[in-house]
C-alpha cells in the first residue's frame, strides 16, 4: 500500500491506495476537486472527507466507463437507452446502499439492507 497526499476543496488528505495506483488516485482527486470548485462547496472537515471518498469512488467509475468502447453495454443488458437507464439506476441504488452502510459503520449504527 502507498500513501498519497491529495488536495481537494482546499483541504489536504493522505489516503492509502494500492501500489502503482498513485497517479490514478491523484487524477481522480483532481476530478473531484474540479467538481467541488464548480459547485462552490463549503463543507466541514468530516463531511468533506466522507465526500472525498464517495466522490473518488464515483469518479473512478466515470473514469473507467470512459475507457470502455462505446458499443460495450453493461453485462446482461441490451444496448437500448431504456435498458442502459435501468442498469444505471440499479447500479446507483447499489452505490447508495453501499454509502449508507459506510456512513452507518462510521457512526457505529446498523448496516442498511
Amino acid at each position: 500500500m502507498s500513501d498519497v497526499k491529495l488536495t481537494v476543496g482546499e483541504r489536504s488528505y493522505t489516503v492509502s491506495c494500492a501500489d502503482g495506483q498513485e497517479q490514478h488516485v491523484e487524477h481522480l482527486a483532481g476530478m473531484v476537486d474540479a467538481k467541488l470548485k464548480a459547485m462552490g462547496g463549503n463543507l466541514t472537515a468530516n463531511e468533506a472527507k466522507n465526500l472525498l471518498f464517495a466522490a473518488l469512488m464515483l469518479a473512478d467509475e466515470v473514469d473507467e466507463a470512459g475507457k470502455r468502447p462505446a458499443a460495450e453495454a453493461p453485462a446482461g443488458t441490451a444496448a437500448t437507452g431504456l435498458d442502459q437507464s435501468d442498469a444505471i439506476a440499479a447500479r446507483l441504488e447499489r452505490l447508495a446502499t453501499a454509502f449508507e452502510n459506510a456512513a452507518s459503520a462510521l457512526e457505529g449504527g446498523p448496516a442498511a439492507s
